[in-house]
């Protein structure tokens, strides 16, 4: 009899890991076609005659839209079967594929990655929490490792395949290449896809779901006003609606009783710090992926090919580390890589703000390498380790405000950092000499950041010693909460 259980968990055990497979795969189309695009913005501003400040809504907009979607990813796990969830995925890929691929004007192409960016919104929660049903929490470091190996090889190659696309070819093919490719996923998909967990009916919350989107548009809108040189009187005014709906989200969120997610999430200080690295980490990546291969066209006349060719090396690091870094985790704990990590990426982001224009291509080149290694060695890591930590009941929860959380971080950091790169406009420099000014003052901002998330990380670790000797420390959720009180 045990033998047969025995070989039941096996089977199930192998056909989880085959579907986290297939999922990633979808997720890591996603991300591809995000990562190229990020160098494919020069000649996009030129063919459809745009400004930097609204060309990069085609990142922007697409982080968004995918943090809007995984806002749901807990009501949806307990709704929706994982198959129903993947299929939906592959079809609104599929549909903003054509739209992106066939687009005449920049504001098609924007609606297609806007639609998009639903299959990353539920494929990315999706995968994470089959693990979650299937993964024992001693593997769990692991297992997150081998699924971030797949999605985050695509940084990797996504500005490599982009600007070899406009290179040799031309950008729409980007979206021809991938369809295929989504078609024979969903064909896999749809036929192994199994359910691990049981669903049930439950309300969804359109209001809190609505104040929070609106909350989240309006935030990085009235960032992007000011790189559209409307001023800061109308950004502020976004900000103020930003505010406006937070406040109002919190208050209906005590008296809600249908399903979006549980803010509890937040009492809990595991969660809460290794959330905050984990946005500070994903907001410096999505924005730097950005700049770079914009910074080396702009200030070393590279062409876009090399521009993406810069972020290889690096990225490779980042998505084949992934297994090892999530080892290390299991077997080390957390301090090794959550601390070794983020120091390597604060000393490639002071390379770069010391180094300047002086760096050069394989400087640049270099001193990303430095940066991709640390950060994909804290970032899974401080998700697992906290999921590790947080409360079962709680898990779902915090997958989505994981989720939520990266990608909006990314749309932030596109703004910000594509804001900074263009904010020195010195009369008597030249256009690569002010680009290069701003693109300093980015990478200033990204060094304090990672001294910010060693503070973090060292609160963290010291909540999960507390923990262990029976303490209940005081985190800062507590403390805001008492304080509003």
């Amino acid at each position: 009899m045990n033998n047969v259980k025995k070989t039941r968990q096996q089977t199930m055990s192998k056909n989880a890991m085959f579907v986290i497979v297939v999922v990633a795969l979808m997720s890591f189309i996603g991300v591809l076609t995000e990562t190229s695009m990020n160098v494919t913005f020069p000649t996009l501003m030129r063919q459809f005659n745009v400004p930097m400040s609204t060309i990069q809504w085609v990142t922007s907009g697409y982080l968004l839209t995918a943090a809007l979607v995984m806002l749901t990813s807990a009501f949806m796990k307990r709704r929706f079967t994982n198959r129903t969830l993947f299929i939906w995925a592959a079809v609104l890929f599929i549909i903003g594929d054509i739209l992106c691929g066939l687009a005449t004007t920049f504001w098609v192409m924007l609606l297609g990655r806007l639609i998009q960016a639903g299959c990353v919104g539920l494929c990315t929660p999706l995968m994470v929490n089959i693990i979650l049903d299937v993964v024992p929490l001693h593997k769990l470091g692991t297992y997150m490792g081998m699924a971030n190996l797949i999605i985050l090889v695509a940084p990797a190659l996504g500005p490599t395949f982009g600007g070899a696309v406009v290179a040799f070819s031309n950008w729409r093919m980007i979206f021809w290449i991938t369809l295929p490719l989504t078609l024979i996923l969903l064909f896999i998909g749809q036929g192994k896809i199994e359910q691990y967990t049981p669903t049930s009916h439950y309300e969804f919350d359109w209001l809190r779901f609505a104040l929070l989107g609106v909350g989240l548009v309006s935030l990085i809108v009235g960032l992007n006003t000011l790189g559209g040189g409307h001023g800061w009187w109308q950004c502020g005014l976004y900000l103020l609606v930003t505010a406006i709906m937070l406040v109002l989200f919190g208050v209906v969120s005590q008296h809600s009783q249908r399903a979006l997610f549980s803010l509890s999430v937040f009492r809990d200080p595991a969660f809460l710090y290794s959330f905050l690295p984990y946005v500070f980490l994903q907001f410096a990546n999505v924005g730097i992926n950005f700049l770079l291969p914009n910074y080396v066209q702009e200030v070393n006349g590279a062409t876009s090919f090399v521009g993406g060719l810069i972020l290889l090396p690096g990225s490779l690091f980042n998505g084949f580390g992934q297994p090892v870094y999530g080892w290390m985790l299991d077997h080390f704990g957390g301090k090794l890589p959550l601390c070794l990590g983020d120091i390597l990426f604060t000393l490639g982001l002071i390379g770069f703000t010391i180094g300047g224009a002086s760096l050069g291509i394989i400087g640049v080149t270099i001193m990303y390498l430095i940066f991709a290694i640390g950060r994909s060695m804290a970032f899974g890591n401080s998700v697992a380790y906290g999921l590790k930590k947080i409360d079962k009941s709680l898990r779902n929860d915090a997958n989505a405000l994981y989720n939520t959380g990266q990608q909006v971080s990314g749309a932030i950091g596109t703004t910000v950092l594509a804001l900074m790169m263009s904010a020195v406009t010195v009369t008597h420099n030249t256009h690569a000499q002010n680009v290069a000014a701003g693109s300093q003052l980015a990478f200033g901002l990204l060094v304090l950041l990672g001294l910010i998330n060693l503070f973090l990380f060292y609160r963290l670790l010291h909540v999960d010693a507390a923990k262990a000797h029976g303490a209940q420390p005081v985190h800062l959720w507590a403390k805001v909460h008492a304080y509003l009180k």
